[in-house]
């Protein structure tokens, strides 16, 4: 029980972020599927997408800060990083539209392939996707937010 216990507070970090990361993939899905049910494809792959973006990253800074990298920042310190990680989760946020946009509406399904299909077909850029922007978010809030110091 020691040997576990000792595996868990040397991985806590990158546990807890697979774990965190995951919550805040699964909302980001979860958001996208219901925008993409109740509006369409369209427009959860567009403005659906930046609306869900924008609250995973106030879900992401918020367990990110508070479990994952334990950050103990008051004051301005706080608000410099609370503006680094929006900053950083912008430009993946950026990255996220690009890759649905390339992947949906230039490469995805079009004349001939049922709504079903092309819907599932934007579901899964949406999984690609979050692949790509979680290993970035990771290398930004590690090396560039919540370093120790």
């Amino acid at each position: 029980m020691q040997k576990i216990k000792d595996l868990i507070n040397k991985y806590y970090e990158g546990l807890a972020y697979l774990f965190f990361g995951g919550l805040a993939t699964l909302l980001n899905l979860v958001v996208f599927a219901v925008f993409q049910a109740a509006l369409g494809t369209a427009f959860a792959t567009g403005i659906g997408n930046i609306l869900d973006n924008v609250i995973c990253i106030l879900f992401a800074y918020w367990t990110n800060r508070t479990f994952v990298f334990k950050s103990q920042n008051t004051g301005k310190a706080a608000w410099a990083e609370f503006g680094q990680f929006v900053s950083c989760r912008i430009a993946t946020m950026v990255m996220d539209q690009v890759i649905i946009w390339v992947g949906v509406s230039l490469l995805g399904p079009h004349v001939g392939f049922a709504v079903a299909n092309a819907k599932l077909w934007a579901m899964g850029v949406k999984l690609f996707s979050q692949v790509i922007v979680i290993l970035s978010n990771y290398i930004f809030s590690k090396v560039l937010i919540f370093k120790k110091k």
